[in-house]
């Protein structure tokens, strides 16, 4: 497709981006938008021109712009070890996010690069990093970092935008240290009953790893999912700390009411299961930003002492609950024999049990906030009753 038809296609599609914006708003709905790293070399684009002019690319060892293809064509790529580009793309971030932005996602951020065998650009490119962050050096010196430091810059741009409201950035590539600026999800993974399986591990060793803001693309995002999959995966994934779906082009609609009316029925109780949840998982994301502590916990964080516990991987803890799921298509959360910590767990639901969602369990002694069934968070305020959940411990406490 040639620049000016892909360029008319937009113009088609999205032709007023702010009255898109202003619509979603209207009916309770945030969007979050992705910017990539691969910048369209294209003279007459601002964001090519305007980089170009402060000497921002990532430059070969001849001293020209690297030049590596992605999803626009021909892309040259900002160097985020260098202050001087983070300040000229926190700058292109505050006046994008006057869109009507509500949050971005850093995609391909690795950096990816079509056609080449790494799928990532040469270790011999040269970036000219601060001096406190080791100067200039070749890609193999800060390729990990890479998608840190565009997250930071991105988090940078929309906290200028608006200094009373935190910023939303999902990236993809990360390091120690990114959850200062960014959720991550999991990556490309797919649509089968082995990926539903792997994601509760990945989020919760990305929380022991200090990534507490973390989930897989429910779904999967290549291949097809089926009903059930899908309805599974949305029954736990509901109650991941991060909750997405995602899937990639060609693969068929993976929306919850997609995929007939018991899946449809299953989605719309897992996520008014999240929303009645909210209050808690917002007191575990306050707790772990200043402890530092994972919000999706393993379950041997309920008993240190139980080496039985340290091979549980579709169970997990959201503080005192204790969520046990099935990742086996033969068989609901309910037909499973979880293990329990040591202690009294008491069972409960909201009366919305169903075979394809958790099994919830609450720690004896502990007292569980739950807010309204909601259908987004506009609808909610402060003056909104709260229920307690009690579970009274062995000695009736």
């Amino acid at each position: 497709m040639s620049n000016l038809a892909s360029y008319h296609m937009l113009q088609n599609r999205f032709p007023d981006p702010k009255s898109m914006a202003d619509d979603l708003h209207s009916i309770g709905c945030k969007s979050i938008w992705m910017l990539d790293p691969g910048i369209k070399k294209e003279k007459g684009y601002f964001v090519y021109e305007s980089g170009s002019e402060t000497d921002v690319w990532i430059k070969k060892a001849d001293d020209s712009p690297f030049i590596g293809e992605v999803w626009p064509g021909d892309c040259v790529f900002p160097d985020f070890t260098c202050e001087r580009t983070r300040t000229w793309w926190a700058s292109l971030v505050k006046d994008f996010v006057s869109n009507g932005v509500d949050g971005i996602w850093n995609d391909m951020n690795e950096p990816a690069v079509f056609k080449t065998t790494t799928k990532t650009m040469p270790e011999s490119n040269i970036h000219r990093g601060d001096a406190d962050i080791g100067g200039v050096q070749n890609h193999s010196y800060y390729h990990n970092v890479y998608g840190m430091l565009m997250a930071r810059s991105t988090y940078e741009g929309m906290a200028m935008s608006n200094t009373d409201k935190r910023p939303f950035v999902l990236t993809r590539a990360g390091f120690i240290g990114s959850q200062r600026y960014a959720a991550t999800w999991t990556g490309d993974n797919l649509s089968n009953w082995e990926h539903m399986h792997m994601s509760l591990p990945m989020v919760l060793q990305l929380g022991l790893s200090g990534q507490p803001l973390s989930g897989p693309d429910i779904g999967g995002f290549a291949g097809n999912a089926t009903p059930k999959l899908f309805g599974r995966w949305m029954g736990v994934g509901a109650l991941f700390p991060f909750s997405r779906g995602h899937s990639e082009t060609g693969s068929i609609d993976h929306e919850p009411w997609s995929f007939g009316e018991e899946c449809e029925e299953v989605c719309r109780l897992a996520l008014l299961r999240r929303y009645r949840l909210l209050p808690h998982i917002y007191t575990l994301f306050y707790l772990s930003h200043k402890k530092g502590a994972p919000v999706a916990a393993p379950l041997f964080f309920a008993d240190s002492q139980d080496p039985e516990l340290r091979k549980i991987e579709t169970s997990f803890l959201l503080g005192p609950l204790l969520i046990c799921a099935s990742t086996s298509p033969e068989k609901g959360a309910h037909e499973c024999a979880h293990k329990l910590p040591k202690g009294v767990w008491s069972r409960f639901d909201f009366g919305d049990s169903h075979p394809d969602l958790p099994v919830m369990y609450l720690q004896g002694g502990a007292i569980l906030p739950v807010g309204l069934p909601i259908k987004h968070v506009g609808e909610a305020s402060l003056e909104d009753d709260l229920s307690l959940i009690v579970s009274l411990d062995e000695n009736g406490m």
